[in-house]
């Protein structure tokens, strides 16, 4: 099975011989079911009027839905030609186009359940903005801002920064290296930025227009100590810290309602897919609690402030517009690209056949549904079970990166729920399925 595209080797040169097509907010992609727009959100943070006006923008210009991706951002699809320009001045008027240059590589994704890295997100995206080599970045290259816990530093980031230290402190890590660079909390912004600045340069004298960190050939590779002098250099006091042991939690769940007035609440759209109708309820929830709402690279949403009590029972209207905000719902950790008929290159209806056996294929694994080997929006940072359209009425199967097996329609529901719920290779729950 052809290995997911960041788990190329570093043995294996990354040459690009185009420059990044990466959609955005004012560069639409075309898509078999229209333009596609993609909205970065640093840090996946919305206020309420932001909300209302993508909830807008998908009615006026899309097909009446939003997609969460998997850096936090929001995609608006079925948009007609020529619409471009009314969209931008929908989205610039609610701040959600703060540099048109730079909309592109606003690429952050934050600790979605902290407060304590907000002020970090703010002024990354500052630096960034104002930052006129930050324009030379692809639309791919990734900022994660983690609270210390581990998660969003689980996400195969080329620029890390961990809190530490009771946050008077911070680990400053370049792509997936085990050292870091220690540097105050304040600091923090400053040196994420400094370090892309740094990764723009090994990539100009390397040559090969790599997109991000990984791909950087093993005679440029990024060196903390090189790193540690540059920021030295402009006045930024930092250490190297050799042998970091990196912290990990895994994602927010659904957790089910809260205890008290004013508590978050986790809402899980399926597929991650939500109407415009569904949005507005979110919306309504989040604002009458007074706050905002946070998207997820998970493809959840947090509300840090829903409301709980009756008459304002934010739960229940949220289980009444069908999204999942229960713990051990069938929906939980199944994620799926765009497919047929959205996507040219998909061979399957991915989302139909997701939801054709989530309720019987529930186990420990997330899964993820590809309609072409290109495995669009796939897990990262954790084990997952690889379902890959081969066309002809079949998938291919893998997990843990055993290889795959064909897995024919009818026996998807089976194969699959063995393959979440084993550690064996997927070949034996492949065999007990044709028993």
């Amino acid at each position: 099975m052809p290995q997911p595209p960041s788990a190329a080797s570093r043995d294996e040169p990354v040459i690009r011989e185009r420059g990044d097509a990466c959609p955005g907010a004012l560069r639409l992609h075309p898509a078999d079911d229209g333009m596609l727009a993609r909205i970065r959100l640093p840090g996946g943070l919305l206020g309420i009027r932001q909300a209302s006006v993508l909830g807008l923008a998908a009615d006026r210009f899309g097909d009446g839905h939003l997609e969460l991706t998997s850096r936090g951002n929001v995609q608006l699809r079925g948009l007609g030609d020529g619409c471009g320009a009314g969209l931008a001045e929908l989205l610039d008027g609610a701040g959600l186009l703060p540099a048109p240059s730079h909309e592109r590589v606003r690429n952050i994704v934050a600790t979605p359940v902290s407060d304590d890295v907000v002020p970090w997100v703010g002024e990354l995206d500052r630096l960034l903005c104002a930052s006129s080599r930050a324009t030379a970045l692809s639309g791919r290259f990734l900022f994660a801002l983690d609270d210390g816990r581990g998660d969003v530093a689980a996400l195969d980031p080329d620029v890390t920064v961990l809190a530490g230290g009771g946050l008077r402190r911070a680990l400053v890590r370049l792509g997936a290296g085990a050292h870091a660079v220690e540097v105050a909390a304040a600091d923090a912004p400053r040196a994420a930025l400094l370090a892309s600045e740094y990764f723009l340069d090994a990539a100009d004298a390397a040559g090969t227009r790599a997109w991000r960190v990984a791909e950087l050939p093993t005679e440029h590779v990024l060196q903390e100590g090189e790193f540690a002098a540059r920021l030295a250099a402009v006045g930024v006091a930092a250490a190297r810290v050799p042998d970091v042991a990196w912290p990990y939690a895994a994602p927010p769940q659904p957790w089910g309602p809260g205890i008290g007035d004013q508590t978050p609440l986790c809402v899980l759209p399926a597929l991650g897919r939500l109407s415009s109708a569904q949005w507005r309820v979110l919306v309504q929830v989040a604002d009458q609690g007074r706050g905002g709402l946070r998207v997820t690279p998970w493809r959840s949403i947090i509300l840090p402030r829903a409301s709980t009590r009756r008459p304002i029972d934010g739960y229940a209207r949220l289980v009444s517009a069908g999204l999942v905000v229960a713990p051990d719902d069938p929906w939980q950790s199944v994620t799926a690209c765009t497919g047929q008929p959205g996507c040219a290159k998909a061979l399957a209806d991915v989302r139909a056949d997701a939801r054709a056996v989530v309720a019987e294929s529930t186990g420990a694994l997330p899964v993820h549904w590809s309609g072409c080997e290109r495995r669009c929006g796939h897990p990262r940072g954790t084990a997952w079970v690889d379902v890959l359209a081969t066309g002809n009425d079949g998938y291919a199967m893998s997990v843990h990166g055993e290889p795959a097996v064909p897995v024919f329609r009818p026996d998807l529901a089976a194969a699959l729920s063995a393959a979440r719920n084993t550690s064996p290779t997927i070949s034996e729950s492949a065999d007990a399925v044709k028993k």
